[in-house]
């Protein structure tokens, strides 16, 4: 699978800054129910789940450093939140700080499936229960 990438990251990633200084901050967000077509479109289905960095209001980081092209989660940080639905995972979202969600072309953003064996992101169970912790114990984004 291959993570897309929004037009307002594309453009960042080629004027502004690295991945890393891009969504540093940002969340990733779990949805169910179709996967937009791209990066830049508004997003779909019901949020199932907002992780940030030990399910508090401050955004996740990545590591200081890339290696062989990938840069990974920060490993001092614990990725979780607490299901806010109940429903099966389809799609994630990583957004900046101050996404709202809708239709741009500036937002900077990675979209990727979910699954449970090869998809951008894989979880052991797709079903998401409202009300449960959710966590992501690794995530690499890779450019080639």
């Amino acid at each position: 699978m291959t993570l897309k990438s929004s037009t307002g990251l594309k453009n960042g990633l080629l004027v502004t800054g690295s991945l890393k200084s891009l969504l540093d901050l940002g969340k990733i967000r779990i949805f169910s129910g179709p996967i937009p077509a791209d990066a830049d479109a508004a997003e779909t289905g019901t949020l199932l789940c907002a992780i940030s960095n030990a399910g508090t209001a401050t955004g996740v980081t990545f590591a200081t450093t890339a290696t062989a092209g990938a840069v990974t989660k920060n490993s001092s940080e614990t990725w979780s939140g607490t299901n806010v639905a109940g429903g099966t995972a389809t799609y994630f979202r990583f957004v900046a700080n101050g996404d709202g969600g809708g239709v741009s072309t500036t937002d900077k953003r990675l979209q990727g499936t979910v699954g449970l064996a090869g998809a951008d992101m894989n979880l052991s169970s797709t079903t998401l229960t409202s009300g449960a912790p959710q966590t992501i114990d690794y995530f690499s984004a890779t450019v080639l």
